[in-house]
């Protein structure tokens, strides 16, 4: 019987980029099913009791610098601790993934990842629906199309019911991921979705 991973994520969030790549190697290893959820987390912050990284005490931003200069390191992955697009409004970028994953869920893992790269090691503005087509059409997919179908109503009720299934399921960071209703919150619980993966 497959197992299915319900991945929630902010697309602006440093922490899904620096898991991506390892979650997506361990959801093959496992033969596990994704669904990729894109979430917005300004409205989950608030329903959870977080806060945006603006209004949050400045030992926590300074401590959130640190630890992610660690875990780049640590990972051998790249990382632009201050990126020019950040913060950024990822909500055409989610919605594009949306759109890609209705394809396959295999597009929408890959789009996931090449916008986390763009953002956060090429210095490139994913609130911007030009960097989102060159984006899409470097990792081979139709950006046009994606591009039509990420504009649709369709797709934003989607978006926002992404939003609300993750605070009614009680996620509350990102990247959340959620097998069998157990909530893994961060890259660094990936350890435990490897042991859970392999029951």
């Amino acid at each position: 019987m497959t197992t299915t991973v319900d991945y929630y994520f902010a697309t602006i969030s440093p922490w899904m980029y620096l898991g991506h790549a390892r979650f997506t190697d361990l959801v093959h290893q496992h033969h596990a099913t994704v669904h990729v959820k894109p979430a917005n987390f300004g409205e989950v912050f608030p329903a959870s009791g977080g806060l945006p990284l603006s209004k949050r005490a400045p030992q926590r931003q300074a401590y959130r610098l640190v630890d992610l200069e660690r875990v780049s390191k640590h990972l051998g992955v790249p990382l632009n601790l201050h990126p020019k697009f950040f913060p950024a409004n990822g909500d055409l970028a989610a919605m594009w993934i949306i759109a890609a994953n209705e394809v396959s869920g295999e597009q929408g893992m890959a789009l996931t990842g090449a916008i986390a790269h763009a953002l956060w090691v090429e210095d490139r503005d994913i609130a911007d629906a030009e960097t989102l087509a060159v984006v899409a059409h470097g990792i081979g997919l139709d950006a046009q199309s994606l591009s039509d179908r990420a504009s649709t109503e369709q797709i934003a009720q989607r978006y926002a019911a992404n939003t609300k299934e993750a605070i009614d399921r009680g996620v509350f960071g990102a990247p959340s991921y959620v097998i069998d209703g157990e909530i893994f919150w961060g890259q660094d619980r990936l350890d435990f979705v490897a042991r859970k993966l392999a029951k």
